[in-house]
């Protein structure tokens, strides 16, 4: 991979005349170092280029003033610019901003997706020509449902924008992209030059290694990884009491009386720190979860009712109506209302929303990069610094408290994360994995599209030149059996060996379900004697025998029931559990080893407010108090206590390996909680660990119950289950190192 620097020469002197005409017209003083670097590279052609900058940066126009400056004095054909977002609303978004610098020199501009009237689309499809809006989904749907007309729609395609690209990396969507990007270069029979745009990751060779792969060194990367934009941030912290005093309610319920638990307590308390902070402004509230979306959102409504002021929050999810987020989109961008809305990560990606004051993250974030993309959203004009706060909210100290909830892990978590924020480090992209769940995809939609296949251009189309380069040709032709078997029918074979689809398969792909491959995060129902007691999103390896926190008290786990996504629970006499029970995302190795080191320190940091500087010595003083600085064991009680100081994914593979030697270990946040054990024993199982050959993935993931993480994994067989969880979600090869880092920690 090449980094470009500007040119001596003025780069803006390539560009097309019709363009710097745009740019005087616009008023602009100059154009952004990004946008001059990118200049040289785009307009001569002939290599792929990432352009990577902060939110706000200016990577749209990086990529676009030179790729239309290529096309501009060519029609017809075919479409010669093709633009892939992950949302619709980006998509939307971009054509506002597109339609007015092509609109100047004569360029179409069509969007493609499922919210764009027929009529349009049978439009862009009968005269193909000028830059094209889709989504991966949309394009999917082309290949499958119009296979015949590719060459022709996108005979003359000079060059792919792949928009956030970040996005993408280490998931089945991506996945996805990558195959329809070579299948793409495989109907028209050329290389067709690929744009990444995207923020500065931790390792931008393997985003290079993903826009291009296999071919990482021959892509241009142009990065403005300086900025010198200031940033204004402040950590509050919250505790949680039992016997809070309610803050006064509005005035519809004055009479009533109001009886509040402590998270409702602390959740008023937020809204009314909220409320004084952000009124009068726009700003963005990452929420998390849907249901805490809507409670926030009611709340600040009501306290706008109480004090007789107009409403200006609200709230922002994919389960409303298009029409509502498209309302709030507006007021947010349009003005001159004051606006606030309460989302989940609907607003994270680059959608235009105007001018953000500040942005404010309740809860700690689960990676960095989400967090520095969503604190790029404030502090767009110049002069204005990012503003972001962060709320958090913790237990108050009492007796009998779990380790977990005395360590305080949600406001430590907060603290790493921010400070490796300010480090400008971010998590690096996943590696490469074995995903059989999208190649089962991509291999139905390669023969939708061509109608039928021999097997060996599919494996050569989708495996040894294209994205699941991991897949050897056993495995495939095994995942090929797998889909025909009679109880699956997804394909079949004709008598000369062309694949073909199957009745099942062809069901499958003309639902309209079909063209995406990523599985929204799953909710398994959580079922006690018969009796539903609500339902929990699990995102680590569960086992029967393991306990789970659900509802304030602990349950053993009875039988997973994958397909239906239901856990059979009993209650369990494990006594109180912590209040911390985990959470919903993988946390990185480096985190962690952050979180340890602020155990560590002494030094406070100045962005914490007197809340969280109490929370935050209360945390260090237990992490002395329970010796976590020369050990990784506890014994409370009882409990044993496991901190390695790993990221999810090992943390979750070492569980298993210890289950396996008979060690009842649950994951609880960053710990290992191991019931109904002896210390001793758990060290002679690490032992174990620490001197035995590498476990064997297979074997670990064959303990798991919920392997099916894939959309399409329920049509692989037990066999190829195995293999594509163990690619995913475990890292065996990690274990001997972590015991014997505990053992030295905690010798017998």
């Amino acid at each position: 991979m090449t980094s470009l620097l500007p040119s001596p020469s003025d780069p803006f002197d390539q560009l097309h005349p019709g363009i710097r005409r745009w740019v005087w017209q616009q008023g602009w003083g100059d154009l952004r170092p990004v946008q001059r670097a990118a200049i040289p590279p785009i307009v001569a052609g002939g290599r792929d280029v990432i352009v990577a900058a902060q939110t706000a940066g200016g990577k749209t126009e990086a990529a676009f003033l030179p790729l239309i400056s290529r096309v501009a004095d060519e029609s017809g054909g075919g479409f010669r610019l093709l633009y892939v977002s992950p949302l619709k609303a980006l998509i939307n978004d971009q054509f506002r901003r597109l339609d007015a610098l092509c609109e100047a020199l004569g360029v179409p501009v069509y969007r493609w997706h499922g919210d764009v009237s027929a009529s349009q689309k049978q439009k862009a499809r009968q005269r193909p020509a000028g830059v094209l809006l889709m989504t991966p989904e949309s394009l999917e749907a082309t290949f499958v449902r119009r296979g015949l007309e590719i060459p022709h729609l996108f005979g003359a395609l000079d060059a792919v924008v792949i928009d956030e690209l970040h996005a993408f990396i280490g998931a089945e969507r991506g996945r996805q992209l990558q195959s329809l990007l070579h299948r793409l270069e495989v109907s028209v029979d050329r290389r067709i030059t690929r744009i990444g745009l995207s923020a500065t990751l931790g390792n931008m060779e393997l985003a290079a290694d993903f826009l291009r792969p296999g071919e990482a060194e021959r892509v241009a990367l142009v990065e403005d990884a300086a900025s010198d934009q200031s940033l204004r941030l402040q950590l509050r912290g919250f505790a949680r009491t039992t016997q809070a005093a309610p803050v006064q309610p509005p005035a519809a319920e004055a009479d009533a009386e109001v009886e509040e638990d402590a998270d409702e307590a602390v959740q008023r308390a937020m809204a009314e720190h909220l409320y004084k902070t952000l009124r009068g402004g726009r700003h963005l509230v990452f929420a998390g979860r849907r249901g805490t979306v809507e409670e926030l959102s009611d709340l600040l409504r009501r306290i706008c009712e109480r004090d007789h002021v107009p409403n200006e929050f609200f709230p922002h999810h994919a389960n409303l109506s298009r029409d509502h987020r498209a309302f709030v989109e507006e007021r947010l961008r349009e003005g001159p209302l004051p606006t606030t809305a309460v989302c989940t990560a609907t607003l994270e990606l680059g959608i235009d929303i105007g001018d953000i004051a500040s942005v404010v993250q309740i809860g700690p974030p689960w990676s960095v990069a989400s967090l520095r993309q969503r604190m790029g959203r404030s502090g767009r004009r110049a002069g204005h610094p990012a503003t972001l706060r962060l709320l958090v909210a913790e237990q108050e100290l009492r007796a009998g408290m779990s380790p977990l909830d005395t360590l305080r892990f949600d406001l430590t978590q907060a603290v790493a994360m921010v400070s490796l924020l300010l480090r400008r480090w971010v998590e690096p992209p996943r590696p490469a994995s074995v995903d059989l769940s999208t190649l089962t995809h991509q291999t139905l939609a390669l023969i939708a599209e061509r109608g039928g296949v021999p097997a060996k251009f599919a494996w050569e189309t989708l495996c040894r030149n294209g994205p699941f380069g991991l897949i050897p040709p056993p495995l495939y032709a095994n995942l090929l059996r797998a889909m025909g078997r009679a109880e699956v029918g997804l394909i079949e074979q004709a008598a000369d060996g062309t694949l073909l689809l199957g009745q099942a398969g062809e069901r499958l792909v003309d639902h309209y379900d079909f063209y995406s491959v990523f599985q929204t995060s799953t909710e398994y129902r959580v079922v006690h004697s018969g009796t539903t007691l609500g339902t929990l999103p699990v995102v680590t390896p569960l086992a029967t025998g393991m306990t789970i926190i659900f509802s304030g008290r602990r349950w053993t786990v009875m039988a997973v029931v994958d397909r239906e996504k239901l856990i059979e629970v009993t209650p369990s006499s494990a006594g109180r559990p912590p209040s911390f029970g985990g959470g919903d995302g993988d946390l990185h190795d480096t985190v962690v080893e952050t979180m340890q080191a602020v155990y560590a320190a002494v030094e406070v940091p100045a962005f914490l407010d007197g809340t969280a500087k109490a929370l935050l010595a209360e945390a260090r003083m237990a992490y002395t108090r329970y010796g976590l600085a020369g050990s990784g064991v506890i014994d409370d009680e009882g409990h044993v206590w496991l901190f390695p100081w790993v990221g999810t994914v090992k943390l979750g593979t070492l569980a298993l390996a210890l289950r396996a030697r008979g060690i009842d270990a649950n994951m609880r946040g960053v710990a290992l909680e191991i019931i109904g054990t002896t210390k001793d024993a758990v060290v002679m199982a690490l032992d174990a660990i620490a001197s035995a050959p590498v476990s064997d993935s297979l074997g670990l993931a064959a303990t798991v119950a919920n392997r099916s993480i894939g959309k399409y994994d329920t049509f692989l067989t037990a066999d190829l289950l195995l293999h594509s969880f163990a690619s995913q979600r475990l890292e065996p090869a990690a274990l001997p190192g972590i015991a014997r880092r505990l053992l030295k920690a905690a010798p017998l």
